[in-house]
């Protein structure tokens, strides 16, 4: 039910001017396909976040299939294996962040907790505020990653 609630973006257009036209705030971008469950539980998570981090991130969500223009660029659903795939943004510059995992690009393993959700994007806000192009994130998903 999150994704009726969060604004999702229909077009390549959209997507670049979200990033384009917030300065003060981190965008996150969940890319996916809210049919697929792990996508709804995802979104599920953001919408009940959405309104404690509104302060210092703005949330939209994009579908793959609608909007195909940046799977090739973000190698995004490269395989079926990523039901979702979140990506942070900061004054139009894309924000890595290092999970443990191997893939500094995107968030796309499963998360269930909001406080730990909110202390990532916290996190990516603080440094990029810095002016930090990649931020360690504050726990270690090696792991968890490895469940999937």
């Amino acid at each position: 039910m999150g994704s009726v609630f969060l604004p999702n973006l229909r077009t390549g257009w959209h997507v670049d001017q979200a990033i384009l036209s917030e300065d003060d705030r981190v965008v996150v971008l969940r890319f996916g396909r809210e049919e697929e469950t792990p996508c709804m539980i995802i979104d599920e998570l953001l919408y009940s976040i959405a309104d404690k981090i509104k302060n210092f991130a703005v949330i939209y969500l994009v579908n793959l299939d609608k909007v195909p223009d940046f799977n090739i660029m973000y190698e995004l659903d490269q395989n079926k294996l990523e039901p979702y795939t979140l990506m942070f943004f900061y004054r139009n510059k894309h924000i890595l962040c290092d999970f443990g995992t191997g893939n500094n690009n995107k968030l796309n393993f499963p998360i269930y907790d909001k406080q730990e959700l909110i202390d990532i994007i916290e996190t990516i806000y603080r440094g990029a505020r810095k002016g930090k192009g990649l931020v360690i994130s504050p726990k270690d998903y090696s792991r968890a990653a490895k469940n999937i």
